[in-house]
């Protein structure tokens, strides 16, 4: 068979370039992803299943309008301005099995921009948790996120960044989108939401925070998939994440860092942690609604939730900065947060119970107690000394006075008929 010159140099470029049939398929991947990609940025003609732009979210009930649910929450009173969810820039580091499910529902919730951070690939063995499906094996996460929730919400601007956020060059580029990616170049971005699986990355998100003075949320789910939680952490105000030494505290250290295990020892070959969708989606959710919460200003943000799928258990609670904590940057967001905490003390909104007051009142009705305050003390027995902030639920009335022989009815044999023909002939 003859072979010609051209058709040998294309053969052996791609044996050099692609030496498996694996890295190919992966290539493929890749390729078909950037030309999505391309075509939804340039093609004035987008595809029938890609939906087009909308400039201006709208409350209109017909069933094209992607937003109507929820802009339907200011109608109902819940929110002042839905729509300034647009305005919104929100970075989610690590889109694991929380993270990936965390970008979706702001996506549909119609964030204005987020940013994404993972340098891991889509596995088959991610295929027990939601988001991500089978054809994107081999893709690096936040490229197949992109493409699936850009198919979603084509409203949404999508920064993606593919590497570890622990390593130095790495960390100095991360502190700076951070600072500099907001939806309006060079402001920062409003909230960050850490969805990793490891101490490293968390303490690496907890550094550059404090430093920064970036509000942010921390969540994970528990090794063994029934529990989760997740953690509002403003710098200066609220505790901030763990330790730098073992021997050194900060503010809140986490077990893996109180007991001095190495986390690089707790992964072992042929052995991984328990992973359930459902937990994964729970605690997913209730980040989202946290982040809504904080982002649109309605209802209460928690600090602290927790979530116990054994017994269905949700503990809350706050915990405090500490002044001896060991980081600089926590005990300077410390002193700058009293400093505004003095210039703007916070009011305290007292609610005043407005009078009814009737319109018209024409038979003159009034409410009145029964029962006078003499007749309440009367019933009342002798208030027992107690120490001081102590006082009685009740008082045991004394006992009452029998009635004199003169005030009572003689008994009488008659019966009830005679006794009332006695009465009809007065």
């Amino acid at each position: 068979m003859a072979v010609t010159g051209s058709c040998v140099q294309i053969t052996y470029r791609c044996l050099f370039k692609m030496s498996t049939v694996e890295e190919l398929k992966l290539r493929v991947r890749e390729l078909e992803n950037e030309l999505i990609k391309c075509k939804q940025k340039t093609d004035p003609e987008t595809p029938a299943h890609v939906r087009t732009k909308i400039e201006e979210m709208s409350a209109e009930v017909v069933d094209s309008n992607p937003y109507s649910r929820l802009m339907a929450l200011k109608r109902m009173g819940i929110v002042k301005s839905y729509e300034k969810i647009r305005s919104f820039t929100v970075a989610v580091v690590g889109v694991g099995g929380v993270g990936s499910v965390t970008a979706e529902m702001l996506t549909r919730c119609g964030i204005g921009k987020l940013l994404l951070f993972d340098y891991d690939k889509v596995e088959l063995a991610n295929m027990n948790r939601l988001f991500f499906q089978p054809h994107q094996a081999g893709l690096s996460k936040v490229e197949a996120a992109e493409h699936t929730l850009r198919c979603i919400n084509p409203d949404v601007v999508f920064e993606t960044h593919n590497y570890n956020i622990t390593t130095v060059d790495n960390f100095t580029h991360f502190m700076d989108r951070i600072s500099n990616g907001g939806l309006e170049e060079g402001k920062p971005v409003d909230l960050l939401l850490s969805c990793v699986d490891n101490f490293e990355a968390r303490m690496a998100i907890n550094t550059a925070c404090n430093e920064l003075g970036q509000v942010w949320m921390e969540s994970g789910v528990s090794e063994n998939a029934v529990s989760g939680h997740i953690q509002l952490i403003n710098p200066g105000e609220t505790a901030c994440f763990a330790v730098r030494t073992i021997f050194v505290w900060q503010c809140a250290p986490p077990l893996v860092v109180a007991t001095n295990i190495d986390e690089k020892t707790l992964k072992k070959d042929g052995v991984c942690a328990a992973s359930l969708p459902t937990t994964m989606g729970v605690v997913a959710g209730i980040l989202v609604q946290n982040v809504l919460k904080y982002l649109l200003g309605f209802g209460t943000v928690s600090y602290y939730l927790g979530y116990n799928a054994m017994e269905d258990f949700f503990p809350s609670m706050t915990m405090k900065a500490n002044a001896q904590c060991s980081d600089m940057h926590c005990r300077r967001q410390q002193e700058e947060h009293k400093k505004k905490a003095t210039e703007h003390p916070k009011q305290e909104v007292v609610e005043e119970e407005e009078e009814v007051v009737h319109e018209d009142n024409e038979w003159g009705i009034e409410v009145v107690d029964e029962v006078t305050e003499d007749e309440l003390q009367a019933a009342s027995g002798p208030k027992p000394d107690l120490p001081e902030g102590i006082i009685p639920i009740y008082t045991i009335p004394p006992e009452k006075v029998r009635e004199s022989p003169e005030d009572m009815v003689e008994e009488t044999e008659q019966s009830l008929e005679e006794l009332m023909a006695q009465m009809k002939k007065m």
